[in-house]
């Protein structure tokens, strides 16, 4: 009896595992799937061996083509390359969710809550609110650049007192509360002193939230249960030290702004506005507190994390091409004159400036495997057939560095965003660092213009130059997004105030 049963039993765990190995019909290609893990350990050794998730993306593209499918657990991964692949994908509203799993919950409460990370008619209603909440608040015009400009004079005259006193400047971190502040002016109402400890360590925080898990989950997400088994190499332990003073950061704040609401030293706030939607006797569902927490914690994290690795790379390259920045003094210098400050309203008149930046964008991409996307139905891509809840991942890595494209993608060549002539920039429609169509990224209107003014002022104020004899690596840190690896900086003024 106990032998028959047991022969029914291997033979219906080889049955499972040959029906769980097997790739549904007209999947896109890619390495060969395991029963359980699927293509985890192909992807584990590629990792280890490159060093990063989206080399390891681009390393499967060239050997099986634009589109590859892979399985890692029980996830269907879809890696979307090239220009033609992207922007097939793009064009497909199908592709408009996001990934439900154990990662993209953890970080609102168990919940699916925020606007980064979610879909459906909650997301509706709460993107609505908060593009059109911020655009009252004035972002993406000229009041709120403004307040942009405020902070950038606030922190070349604290880099300039500093400096005079010979001290040096970590880019891990000399820069984050100015970038907290125009956030946080939006978010909150008000402003923080550069010198408030507590801001740098909640910035500083909200940069390690980027550097645990990769962008499409991780380990986590496919086996949830590692939580109790190894909580540390899983992600699950760090995340979670990670998430708990922010979550305790903005629970204050909104507590702070519940009691008083009028208080003159602060002006009108997206959490204000959505506190008044709160009370409304016919309110949305969706406009619950631990919502507005996690609407925070997502134009938290994404806007400060994005602008400071942007800046930090950019003052990272200046190091490695002192040319470059010498140019972009002189154009400064022609422009604006040595008595003031860079303005909003001197951008167009800042071609070089300008394209700087945006090769500083182009080559170090900072979210080379853009957001991740969700197939909300069964549909077409290029031929292959994406199955219905499949991660779909935007490899923008490809573009911005594709050989064909650029020529020669590794250099670092400003021209290239220029006309011949050098007087105007030139939009490349490879170029998408904010992603395109209805995800496009909900803070390009205040990141565009806040990297420019920090950049140009800086630049214009002070010459840079590296603290030690030898140049720091322009290797990246891995995770959600690239970030450029601690350096430190020795700034010398060069414009009279």
């Amino acid at each position: 009896m106990w032998n028959g049963t047991l022969i029914v039993a291997v033979f219906l765990s080889v049955l499972y595992c040959f029906w769980d190995a097997r790739k549904p019909k007209r999947f896109p290609p890619g390495p060969f799937w395991f029963p359980f893990i699927g293509s985890g350990l192909v992807m584990v050794k590629l990792v280890r061996t490159l060093h990063y998730f989206h080399l390891m993306w681009a390393t499967l593209c060239q050997q099986y083509g634009p589109i590859v499918g892979v399985r890692f657990g029980q996830d269907r991964i879809i890696v979307v390359s090239g220009r033609e692949a992207i922007r097939a994908m793009y064009a497909k509203d199908h592709f408009d969710g996001r990934p439900d799993g154990y990662f993209f919950r953890m970080r609102s409460f168990g919940q699916r809550l925020g606007v980064a990370l979610t879909d459906g008619p909650h997301w509706e209603v709460q993107r609505k609110f908060a593009v059109r909440t911020m655009k009252q608040l004035g972002m993406g015009r000229n009041e709120f650049v403004r307040v942009i400009e405020r902070e950038v004079q606030e922190l070349v005259e604290n880099f300039r007192q500093r400096a005079a006193k010979g001290e040096t400047f970590p880019m891990s971190g000399s820069m984050d509360v100015a970038l907290l502040n125009v956030l946080w002016v939006l978010l909150a109402g008000q402003r923080f002193e550069l010198e408030n400890e507590r801001l740098g360590w909640l910035a500083d925080t909200v940069h390690r939230t980027f550097h645990v898990i990769d962008v499409s989950g991780g380990t986590l997400n496919r086996f949830p249960w590692l939580r109790y088994v190894c909580p540390e190499s899983s992600g699950y332990g760090p995340m979670i030290r990670l998430l708990k003073p922010l979550w305790g950061f903005l629970k204050e704040t909104i507590e702070s702004i519940r009691k008083n609401p009028h208080c003159p030293e602060r002006r009108d706030s997206l959490i204000s506005a959505f506190l008044i939607e709160m009370s409304r006797t016919e309110r949305h569902e969706s406009f619950t507190e631990s919502q507005l927490v996690s609407l925070c914690l997502d134009l938290f994290q994404a806007s400060v994390e994005t602008m400071s690795s942007v800046l930090g790379f950019a003052f990272l390259y200046m190091l490695h091409h002192p040319d470059v920045m010498r140019k972009v003094q002189h154009e400064l210098d022609v422009v604006i004159g040595r008595d003031r400050l860079p303005t909003a309203n001197d951008r167009p008149r800042l071609p070089y400036t300008e394209a700087v930046i945006l090769e500083v964008e182009r080559i170090s991409t900072i979210v080379p495997g853009g957001l991740v996307h969700r197939a909300m139905q069964d549909v077409e891509l290029c031929g292959y057939r994406i199955p219905k809840d499949a991660i779909v991942m935007p490899l923008l890595y490809s573009l911005q560095m594709d050989r064909k494209y650029w020529i020669d993608p590794d250099v670092f060549r400003p021209e290239r965003f220029l006309t011949p002539e050098g007087d105007r920039v030139v939009q490349h429609d490879l170029f998408i660092p904010f992603g395109a169509g209805r995800r496009r990224c909900l803070g390009e209107a205040l990141a565009k213009p806040a990297v420019f003014l920090f950049f140009s002022a800086i630049v214009h104020r002070f010459t840079i130059e590296c603290e030690g004899k030898e140049l720091p690596s322009l290797s990246a840190v891995d995770g959600i997004t690239l970030s450029p690896q601690p350096y430190t900086l020795r700034l010398t003024e060069r414009v009279c105030r």
